[in-house]
């Protein structure tokens, strides 16, 4: 019988990458889903130079999907420039953590969401 996640979920779910704030961030973005319950925070620290997310943490309320999803988004903006990380998508979250239930999209949807508005506020500042 096949789990309801992946291993590779599992693993951001238990052990998740870049949890936690930035002290005095550049930019900052919290977004919830009022019909499953989550919340997530985002913050960016960004190289004003290069555009370039040198940190990236986060702050999730929420099922394993969500802190999974949060965990992976993480990873993959971290190290991009704000165009680079702009276009990532609720997609390439989910096949970064190599599966995600078609019931759980929404998480991913949530993640990319809170990035974008995260970084929409850095270029609006």
């Amino acid at each position: 019988m096949k789990s309801f996640y992946s291993k590779k979920t599992l693993q951001h779910f238990r052990n998740p990458q870049n949890f936690g704030q930035i002290e005095k961030p550049d930019a900052l973005a919290e977004i919830g889903n009022v019909v499953c319950g989550d919340v997530m925070k985002i913050y960016l620290k960004i190289n004003p130079k290069t555009k370039i997310i040198e940190d990236i943490k986060f702050e999730t309320y929420g099922c394993a999907a969500a802190i999974a999803t949060s965990s992976g988004l993480t990873v993959l903006a971290k190290g991009k420039t704000i165009d680079k990380a702009l276009k990532i998508t609720k997609d390439d979250v989910a096949k970064y953590l190599e599966y995600l239930p078609p019931i759980k999209m929404h998480c991913s949807v949530l993640a990319v969401d809170a990035l974008k508005k995260a970084l929409n506020s850095y270029l609006k500042q």
